[in-house]
């Protein structure tokens, strides 16, 4: 597995929506890039800044944030925690 450094984390995107809310379809064309994800590993945290963020916790983050990976077939962001908009209840 991954494990990230310092204040870093490693998060799984939610896959972008397909349908809207009123049921049409979405082209892969037209498919925004996904703002979600869930948080699969953490790093250990700077000494001045802690680790708030913990495996499993839902996460919203910016459009363009982290660095993509692709590690045994799944993809990945990799982003600093300050990258982290908030955490979903």
């Amino acid at each position: 597995m991954i494990k990230p450094l310092a204040d870093r984390v490693l998060v799984e995107p939610q896959e972008a929506e397909t349908k809207t809310a009123s049921g049409l379809y979405i082209p892969d064309s037209a498919k925004e890039k996904p703002q979600q994800g869930v948080v699969v590993a953490v790093g250990s945290g700077k000494k001045d800044e802690p680790m708030e963020l913990k495996a499993g916790d839902k996460v919203m983050y910016g459009k363009y944030s982290g660095t993509e990976v692709s590690f045994e077939g799944k993809d990945y962001l990799i982003m600093r925690q300050s990258d982290v908009i908030a955490v979903i209840a």
